[in-house]
């Protein structure tokens, strides 16, 4: 039945990582129907569109919206941002599954931080979507990514890289794992058209390669030319930093400061949670995932200018 209907994918048009673009592309690539769910028509639902994707204009906070974008789906992708609201989004998906009744099987994109007691507000928050997702009976793939996106270094940094030389957040000098956004979405992929690779309800993936942010500043040292070094500040401090960034970047949010940075306390103070595994994404998704260093080379741009101010 799956290979008839249409794939909903949810995010499709989110910026973090453009995870959703990536697989709706490689959905269409493996001559999969894609609908894509969107709040309104833009340049990047034409993009969409442009690949084959049938757009359905309609919104997770708004119930009626989801009824006929599920009408004729049994496979489905959930994800949401980096941002309030995923209860009542996760709540509106449950409800328009159960009135449609066709019960899709639905991967879940979802975060390490996923947990009751995380210090993270959006990582018990999401814990509680997911919660609300197996109440309401929903058949479920789980994807906890335990691992930060590539995308970070560029959406978080980045300025302070061009502008001083400087890498500041509360993650300490340990080591973290990272996945590329990318990715992320070919796991996704895996989860949708190849389920056997995935038997439990949640699956924990690893990130592909562990570096500390000692190491991206020195990675950003070597392939630009000019200095960058690491500072390690108080969670409080990188919140209020991220709240200026929230200010002029419209991809950053109070919600993601807090989160951010509570989970940059928490590997400061306990290390990392899981260590990254490359062969495990590969046997997943049978391909090489992209490296921190080819991500870093292919967007110099971003951390680069010759109007440095003094740290």
């Amino acid at each position: 039945m799956e290979a008839d209907g249409p794939i909903l994918v949810t995010g499709a048009t989110g910026r973090h990582g453009n995870t959703g673009e990536h697989l709706v592309r490689r959905l269409r690539d493996a001559g999969r129907a894609v609908r894509v769910l969107a709040r309104t028509v833009s340049e990047r639902t034409e993009r969409l569109a442009a690949l084959g994707a049938e757009i359905a204009v309609g919104d997770l906070h708004d119930r009626r919206s989801l009824v006929p974008a599920l009408a004729d789906v049994d496979l489905a992708y959930f994800t949401y941002p980096i941002d309030a609201g995923v209860v009542s989004a996760a709540t509106n998906y449950a409800s328009a599954v159960q009135q449609v009744g066709r019960r899709p099987r639905t991967v879940v994109m979802s975060m390490g931080p996923a947990h009751p007691d995380h210090p993270s507000e959006l990582g018990r928050a999401q814990w509680l979507a997911e919660q609300v997702l197996e109440w309401a009976g929903l058949d479920l793939t789980i994807l906890r990514v335990v691992a930060l996106f590539h995308e970070n270094i560029a959406v978080l940094h980045a300025r302070d890289v061009r502008e001083r030389g400087l890498i500041r957040n509360s993650f300490g000098e340990n080591g973290v794992p990272w996945i590329n956004g990318a990715d992320a979405a070919e796991l996704g992929l895996a989860a949708l058209l190849h389920p056997a690779r995935f038997p439990e309800t949640i699956h924990y993936a690893n990130g592909t390669e562990e570096f500390s942010h000692v190491d991206i500043a020195g990675l950003l040292t070597e392939l630009t030319g000019d200095a960058v070094r690491f500072e390690s500040i108080t969670k409080d401090q990188w919140r209020d930093d991220l709240l200026s960034l929230s200010q002029t970047d419209d991809v950053v949010n109070p919600a993601m400061a807090q989160h951010i940075s509570a989970v940059g306390e928490t590997v400061a103070k306990s290390g990392r949670s899981l260590a990254a595994d490359r062969a495990a994404f590969e046997a997943l998704t049978g391909r090489e995932p992209v490296t921190m260093r080819e991500f870093l080379h292919a967007n110099l741009d971003k951390f680069t200018t010759h109007q440095r101010q003094p740290a």
